[in-house]
């Protein structure tokens, strides 16, 4: 971190020209960039900003008002102090014009009572710089380390936030784009006073760029992402404006877990990750001709191309390790064989905390999709305990995307299910269900957050329940004698209060369109907030 002025003042080199702050004495923070000598006083437009300037005033004016131009001059192109020696232009004190101009300007002055030795002063102060640098690059070659053996060792995202802690010394928060928690590290200090109402306190802050430092928190904040898609933010609750070290410190945690979120792998056997990887790739449109998935498919002995397809998810009921959800697709895949279906078998989302099993299932034209399941699902059974579900026969590799999405919104409802089927349909999902299955995508939370973001603000801020009546309204399908009746209010009351909501989130709700995006945005609120630790 570079010198502040009050740094250079404690150096030998100047205590030995007896320094006396004689303007701007509050300004000794400021940080010295480079130390400049300059006699003349045309100097400020070969100035970067950041320079201590030292000077014997030998050529400084003696009009008033060229004095105060020149200290403007100064002030606006950001020097860090002015130091005046005494003795050769000035005797024992500096022009009250001068003094004067720098109070204004709020530019440090430090008159030398004795002279000293300027290529002294240049030296000092260039050595302390050029060490504090080099300290910092270390400690960023440090943590560059640090989380690079973190990435190879594939670290949860426990531990990448634990020893941002650990390294800086502070509370660390990691929350998803909806302000709630992922993981967090108190650093030895109270978690429930760190995470008290933190989606109110967390709102609140707004960096305006990628890594920023909030000054009313004294929060230091990154977003966290990668290949263009944010899903979350990391955050230090320091107290104080971040130095280059915790600033490096957070921005190189936040590139190790979106690192993390996109290379965290699992073991199992060649063959499932060839199919997983067929799976996955068919599923993110990656091949530009379908013909090369049919081709590569083939090559494994499942064929593709003039086939009915079906997307079929396999997972456990509850959180399931690795080498358990990599035993359920070899048992998936010995099911599929036992019963003479051809089938991609691989696992989905693999180190994710939704990994799952993914059976694309290659039928002939005229076999029975129902009988095929019911032997696959029955087979399953004997040899681990999962829940299947499936979605829609397509006819072509670029509908399989929708045959998958249709099984896995099925099959995390079917896992919160009370009955026993033996495989699951699309029919059992509703609207609810399917925001409750979304809640984590990332662009729900952004949703959620450009319909209702400002009415959430407003209560936060005013502890209000503007959110509530807007839920009522629309619960109650827009009718508003309904409604206020719930909310136990006035109509005239009940009103305003509509009329509020109107204008904090600059919509209509006479209008359908606008009432039926907030409803929804709503919905998935409430997805978002249950079911959180």
């Amino acid at each position: 971190m570079l010198p502040t002025l009050a740094d250079v003042l404690d150096l030998d080199a100047v205590r030995r020209g007896q320094p006396h702050v004689v303007a701007g004495a509050d300004r000794l923070g400021n940080l010295v960039r480079w130390v400049h000598v300059a006699e003349v006083t045309d100097i400020a437009h070969l100035l970067h900003g950041g320079e201590l300037v030292l000077t014997t005033g030998i050529a400084l004016p003696d009009e008033p008002e060229r004095l105060r131009a020149y200290i403007g001059e100064l002030a606006d192109v950001g020097v860090s102090g002015l130091m005046i020696e005494l003795g050769r232009r000035y005797a024992e004190e500096l022009p009250p014009a001068l003094l004067a101009a720098a109070e204004d300007h709020g530019l440090p002055v430090v008159m030398l009572a004795h002279e000293p030795a300027f290529v002294d002063i240049t030296e000092s102060v260039h050595a302390r710089i050029v060490q504090d640098q080099f300290a910092e690059l270390r400690a960023s070659e440090r943590l560059h380390e640090i989380f690079t053996r973190l990435s190879v060792e594939g670290a949860s995202t426990d531990d990448v936030v634990r020893q941002v802690a650990a390294l800086g010394g502070r509370p660390v928060v990691l929350e998803n784009l909806s302000h709630q928690v992922l993981a967090a590290d108190a650093d030895g200090r109270d978690p429930s006073e760190l995470l008290s109402a933190w989606e109110t306190r967390s709102r609140a802050v707004r960096p305006g760029l990628r890594t920023g430092y909030d000054e009313a928190s004294g929060w230091l904040v990154t977003t966290v992402g990668a290949r263009g898609e944010d899903w979350g933010r990391l955050i230090i609750t320091l107290g104080a404006p971040p130095s280059p070290r915790e600033t490096v410190l957070i921005e190189r945690a936040a590139t190790t877990l979106a690192l993390g979120r996109l290379l965290d792998r699992h073991a199992e056997s060649l063959e499932r990750q060839a199919h997983g990887t067929i799976i996955a790739r068919i599923l993110e449109h990656s091949y530009s001709d379908p013909k090369e998935a049919a081709a590569r498919a083939r090559a494994l002995g499942v064929p593709l191309s003039g086939r009915r397809l079906l997307g079929v998810v396999v997972r456990t009921r509850g959180a399931a390790q690795p080498a358990e959800v990599s035993e359920l697709a070899e048992a998936a895949a010995a099911a599929c064989k036992e019963a003479r279906l051809a089938a991609l078998v691989g696992v989905l989302d693999e180190g994710g905390p939704d990994a799952r099993v993914g059976v694309l299932a290659s039928l002939p034209a005229r076999a029975d999709a129902e009988t095929a399941l019911t032997a696959v699902a029955t087979r399953i059974r004997r040899h681990a305990d999962g829940v299947m579900a499936t979605g829609s026969v397509v006819e072509s590799i670029r509908d399989v995307r929708r045959s998958f999405l249709e099984a896995e919104q099925v099959a995390d409802v079917a896992c919160r299910s009370s009955d026993d089927r033996l495989f699951y349909r699309l029919p059992d999902l509703r609207l609810r269900g399917l925001l409750h299955l979304l809640r984590d995508d990332a662009r729900i939370q952004t949703f959620v957050e450009r319909e209702l973001g400002p009415l959430l603000e407003y209560d936060a801020e005013r502890g209000g329940d503007l959110t509530r009546i807007l839920r009522l309204y629309l619960d109650a399908g827009r009718n508003k004698a309904v409604a206020a009746q719930l909310a136990h209010l006035s109509r005239p009351a009940f009103y305003e209060r509509l009329r509020r909501i109107e204008r904090v989130l600059s919509a209509d709700l006479d209008d359908v369109e606008s009432c039926v995006s907030l409803h929804v945005a709503l919905l998935a609120l409430n997805s978002l907030r249950q079911e959180r630790p």
